[in-house]
């Protein structure tokens, strides 16, 4: 038998599924792709595995690991696929959710036309069980167990098989939740179950709820998918490790993501933001804009000191989702995104998309619909086929899908591609801004990061509309989300609010609250089969001024916390606030500062595949790589363009545009008037000129 050495990262998007090998001995990277199954995605996970395997020569036996992406949970929020969710939480709370926050998306300018969405529970699905906890989480008055029973019973009589449990304050004390929790389990066996202080540990009750109504929801989906995917892989590698992406950057045992599944949201995205900061960071740049471009959508987000920013206000779909996320920010731009018309007339790109399955017209299988990938195929940018000649693309039918589209809206054929991508380009320029400009950050002083199927089509586009200096361009782009897997460390997080005035803060409750985190964190990393002595915890703290609505949350030093240890957990609040807002009010005796959640991060490190580097280059670039001549237009018409194969290029070697870049996964356009240039990690910095 073969000894393992090979660790596989699997990230399934909506169009293909990206598969990287890496060989702890060698170090070696072996990459490809497969089409995604959208109907049974662990059919696709199982190929790109025995692809990749196939290509090294390799059966099961030879893998240590295999780290997966998933949209599985994502996909199920986004399109509102929610089973009927019964909801219990504590009398006289019963129209939280209706209640919400009591704010209308984009400011009140939206309220003439902004429709509520559909609670994620009805009204009749509703109970509310006796029963009261104080903020300190003391009992008021006890918990009434047949007021549990009693809603058990009509759940299970409705047919309703997924709950969720909120009940007041059980972030303070969670001993009313694990009673119901039991109840429910008597009474209702089938039932699937989520209690919110098992799922979020915070106070906000809204938040809390609704972020653990979707736990609930995507639970049997989610479980039912990695336990496929687990029973295939034992089959080709048994035993072997499984590891599911989680929205904070680290990964988890597939068991146990099993029983936190709101975690994986983002599990893909923030496989690629983490891969791409590794890359750029490598590469000498450490503010960077990440543009993960793929069939169905594009995700961005921003990279400050090689770490991609974190936040629990996130939001996937309709649905708030309080739990520490890499801050991704997704736009239906992909290169599956349908180009229609408004009734008003006006060209739209997305966010629909045409997927895997039709596809955009030019594939095999296509749809009726011209897309994003119709229109660079028209204008020669991206060539007749797609990963190195597996799938072929039609031209005929990507020029007569968009010779219909521009009949209807007046303008060449040429016009109507060029105005496609034009406003594909925007979309993402806008997502860009989201996560720079509307949060204080200059965009000019950053390096975007493209990578994706379709992430670097548009680069040079991008950077002439955002005035970005230059583009990093990683190799084998298509499939860094893939790499990024495989690069990041075990990580679970445990939060607890303990809401306390800094100048009354009582160290020894929050040393104890710090202590039981940190346990909780390292019994955790001892399931996932790390010493003690490799572990590591990091602790943080959100504070804020009192009467804030929102928090800071900053770090907190290791050891003993002693009084001069707060005040420089406060002095850090206080810049962190005056780097977020422009101002702070330190100095000020009126003005409080409170704490309000304790934070731990349990890290269980991974060792990294190594990144090579290139060889000098050896000889003129165009005897090497350059494959041939096609027409391409640009924005100023039609060009004979010259192509080349990366990976002939060579460090040092550049690329003058106007020329095609062209990969297994992916097509790199240089504009007239931009240079590639080739450095010693074997990156594209796109440039201009």
């Amino acid at each position: 038998m073969q000894p393992r050495r090979v660790r596989i990262g699997v990230d399934t998007g909506g169009t293909f599924t990206d598969v990287v090998a890496v060989d702890e001995e060698t170090g070696a990277t072996t990459t490809t792709k497969t089409p995604s199954t959208p109907a049974d995605p662990a059919a696709g996970f199982l190929t790109g595995v025995r692809k990749v395997l196939d290509l090294l020569g390799l059966d099961g036996s030879a893998v240590t690991a295999v780290s997966h992406g998933t949209t599985v949970a994502t996909n199920q929020l986004l399109e509102g696929r929610l089973d009927r969710i019964g909801f219990l939480t504590t009398e006289g709370y019963e129209s939280v959710l209706e209640i919400a926050r009591q704010s209308v998306p984009d400011g009140y300018g939206n309220s003439w036309f902004w429709v509520k969405p559909p609670r994620i529970v009805p009204a009749d699905l509703v109970h509310t069980v006796r029963g009261r906890l104080d903020p300190r989480g003391r009992e008021v008055r006890p918990l009434e167990e047949d007021d549990v029973r009693a809603a058990a019973r009509s759940l299970r009589a409705a047919g309703v098989t997924t709950v969720g449990v909120c009940l007041l304050h059980s972030y303070a004390d969670d001993a009313h939740e694990r009673r119901v929790l039991e109840l429910l389990r008597e009474e209702h066996p089938d039932a699937v179950v989520s209690i919110s202080s098992q799922v979020l540990r915070e106070y906000r009750e809204y938040e809390r709820s609704v972020t653990t109504l979707v736990d609930a929801a995507v639970k049997p989906r989610v479980a039912a998918y990695v336990t496929a995917i687990r029973e295939r892989l034992d089959g080709l590698a048994p035993g072997v490790p499984f590891h599911v992406m989680k929205s904070n950057g680290g990964v988890l045992s597939a068991e146990e993501v099993v029983h936190q599944p709101i975690t994986t949201v983002l599990s893909g995205p923030a496989a690629g933001a983490l891969g791409a900061a590794l890359v750029a960071g490598a590469a000498g740049f450490d503010r960077v804009l990440t543009c993960d471009g793929g069939g169905t959508s594009t995700d961005v987000t921003v990279v400050v000191d090689g770490e991609p920013a974190l936040t629990t206000e996130g939001q996937v779909g309709a649905y708030p989702s309080k739990i520490p996320m890499i801050d991704v920010v997704t736009v239906g731009a992909g290169g599956g995104s349908v180009a229609w018309l408004s009734p008003e007339g006006t060209l739209k790109v997305g966010p629909r998309s045409a997927g895997a399955d039709p596809g955009p017209l030019c594939y095999p299988s296509g749809g009726e619909e011209p897309t994003v990938t119709d229109a660079h195929l028209v204008l020669g940018r991206i060539p007749p086929h797609l990963l190195g000649g597996e799938i072929p693309l039609s031209v005929d039918a990507a020029r007569a899908g968009l010779a219909a589209l521009g009949q209807r809206l007046g303008l060449s054929l040429e016009r109507t591609a060029l105005g496609v991508l034009e406003v594909s380009a925007w979309n993402q320029a806008n997502a860009l801004r989201q996560v720079t400009v509307a949060r204080g950050l200059d965009v000019r002083d950053f390096t975007l990061t493209t990578f994706g199927g379709s992430g670097s089509l548009l680069a040079c586009r991008l950077m002439d509309v955002l005035g970005l200096p230059r583009t990093l361009v990683p190799p084998d782009p298509g499939n860094l989300s893939a790499f990024g897997l495989l690069t990041v460390d075990v990580r679970n997080d445990s939060v607890q609010t303990a809401i306390s005035r800094h100048d009354g803060l009582d160290l020894d409750r929050v040393r104890a609250v710090y202590a039981d985190l940190e346990a909780d964190a390292r019994r955790a990393l001892d399931g996932e089969g790390f010493g003690r002595a490799e572990q590591r915890v990091q602790r943080s703290a959100d504070l804020r001024y009192a009467g804030q609505a929102f928090e800071v949350r900053v770090p907190v030093t290791d050891g003993e916390l002693t009084a001069a240890a707060a005040d420089d957990v406060a002095a850090a609040f206080h810049a962190a606030h005056r780097q977020l807002y422009g101002y702070d009010l330190d100095g000020d005796r009126r003005q409080a500062v409170e704490w309000v959640n304790l934070r731990v991060t349990g890290i269980g490190p991974i060792r990294r595949p190594a990144l090579v580097e290139l060889p000098p280059a050896d000889g003129p670039v165009t005897d090497r790589a350059v494959t041939g001549t096609r027409p391409v237009c640009f924005d100023d018409g039609w060009v004979d363009t010259p192509t080349h194969d990366r990976a002939r290029l060579a460090s040092g070697d550049v690329v003058a545009g106007p020329a095609v870049v062209e990969e297994f996964g992916s097509t790199v356009p240089v504009h007239p008037g931009f240079r590639a240039t080739v450095d010693r990690r074997g990156n594209l910095l796109l440039e201009r000129a």
